[in-house]
């Protein structure tokens, strides 16, 4: 995942409204560079309360892995979407072999550990997380081993909104900079223009996502959603 811009990853639960497809041209229309398609799932242990309640909305909604891919492969947007689930759900037999038939370029796997990556499937580009507390040696192995991106995790809680990026973030951008040539993008708390700037001054891009399905969840439309986008897009430009 190469542009000769900074990264703007935005993020969207999928089922988590009947026409949650309508989104992504708006993200993209915004600036989005890629977009993160979350599969809902019923413990989502590294999120936070809203990606949780937007999860549990979609489930509500009857939304399924297969629905979601179903939605995938009937939108076509000109950016690269990468799908974001848990492991009991990404190491199922197929379940990458249906991503990639869904048009879907990249995993995230954010429970998954090192030493299982081997059960995903090849062919689709997993992209792994690094967070504050990995320690140096390791951080360099899971850099190397990741596709697309290295994922850094800003700080050591779930998902959520943030006043202010954590130090720990800059750090570890910096860091991961130094061990590997993919992309770095920035993600947990990214959620005002200020922060993304931040951020990307070191990182290659962030990732932005509870502060987006916050707007989703308050009613906010495509265009509404895209408008927020579009700061973040300015900021980082």
């Amino acid at each position: 995942m190469k542009t000769d811009r900074k990264i703007l990853m935005p993020y969207i639960t999928g089922g988590v409204t009947p026409q949650w497809t309508d989104y992504l041209p708006a993200l993209v229309a915004a600036g989005a560079d890629a977009i993160e398609v979350g599969i809902p799932f019923s413990d989502p242990t590294l999120d936070g309360m809203t990606i949780q309640e937007a999860s549990n909305v979609a489930l509500a909604n009857g939304t399924t892995p297969q629905s979601v891919l179903n939605a995938l492969s009937e939108t076509t947007v000109d950016v690269p979407i990468i799908v974001s689930t848990y492991a009991n759900l990404a190491v199922r037999k197929g379940f990458c072999t249906g991503l990639k038939d869904a048009g879907v370029e990249g995993l995230i796997v954010p429970d998954l550990p090192l030493e299982e990556v081997p059960a995903i499937e090849e062919g689709i580009d997993l992209a792994l997380l690094v967070s504050p507390a990995t320690p140096t040696d390791r951080a360099h192995e899971i850099a190397a081993r990741s596709r697309g991106f290295v994922y850094a995790v800003s700080s050591m809680s779930t998902t959520g909104e943030r006043d202010h990026l954590p130090a720990s973030a800059i750090d570890l951008a910096t860091r991961l900079k130094n061990a590997t040539d993919l992309p770095v993008l920035v993600g947990f708390g990214i959620s005002r223009p200020a922060h993304a700037a931040e951020a990307a001054r070191v990182a290659d891009g962030v990732i932005v996502g509870a502060a987006i399905m916050r707007r989703v969840l308050d009613g906010a439309g495509p265009a509404q959603v895209g408008e927020y986008v579009a700061t973040l897009r300015a900021a980082l430009d």
